[in-house]
């Protein structure tokens, strides 16, 4: 009798240890599982800009963009929804596939692609109209990225193509970044080989130089 009282008092501790141990590993998980519902989702929506083409992932627009993000104390999650060589018509194709995940914020990055390829800027405009009259339909808040148009295209095509985004900003009231790749385009030593795409140190100057904007477009939804 005396060694099952033992046995069962050694029982007893060890259901109480347990019971404790599991109880604190609830409350553990169920705030880490809450603090990663409660994150907001920028899903940024472009092409190899913001995909990160040639670059390891970890040096990507997304990924320093959320570094970014998270340094300002902000409870954000940044989805890469780019894709390399994508036009904004390959965007309205694709858009409920991106946001397939939820968003409460899309950064709308597409028509480099298109003016690389010399696509008529009508078309250009209509894609991305489509694609933000969508985002308006589903009340989420859209940051406009801008591109130019290449020197070489031509006087005509640049007027064009440049004008888009400025006037879309506007007629639809979004927020607006004026060129995605202001102080980096044409830079050699921000560029990889191909003088296209940014590298790690262009990239970071591109989230350094957006984060007013973009920090302002969030405060502000």
């Amino acid at each position: 009798m005396h060694k099952r009282n033992c046995d069962l008092l050694a029982y007893g501790k060890f259901r109480v240890f347990f019971n404790i141990f599991a109880a604190l590993f609830l409350i553990f998980w169920q705030g880490g599982s809450l603090q990663a519902a409660d994150k907001r989702i920028l899903v940024a929506l472009g092409d190899s800009l913001t995909a990160g083409y040639g670059l390891p992932q970890s040096e990507a627009f997304t990924v320093q963009l959320q570094a970014a993000l998270e340094k300002e104390g902000l409870n954000i999650r940044v989805e890469n929804a780019g894709v390399s060589g994508d036009t904004s018509t390959g965007g309205v194709q694709r858009l409920d596939w991106a946001l397939g995940g939820g968003a409460d914020f899309v950064l709308l990055e597409l028509g480099a692609n298109d003016a690389l390829r010399g696509i008529e800027p009508a078309v250009t405009r209509k894609s991305l109209i489509t694609i933000i009259e969508k985002l308006k339909e589903k009340n989420i808040p859209v940051l406009l990225a801008g591109m130019k148009a290449p020197p070489n295209m031509g006087q005509e095509y640049i007027r064009e193509f440049d004008q888009i985004y400025p006037e879309l900003a506007q007629k639809y009231a979004l927020a607006f970044y004026p060129f995605f790749l202001d102080g980096v385009a044409a830079v050699p030593s921000l560029n990889q080989e191909d003088a296209i795409h940014p590298n790690k140190e262009g990239v970071a100057l591109i989230v350094e130089k957006m984060m007013p904007t973009l920090l302002s477009f969030i405060k502000g939804n």
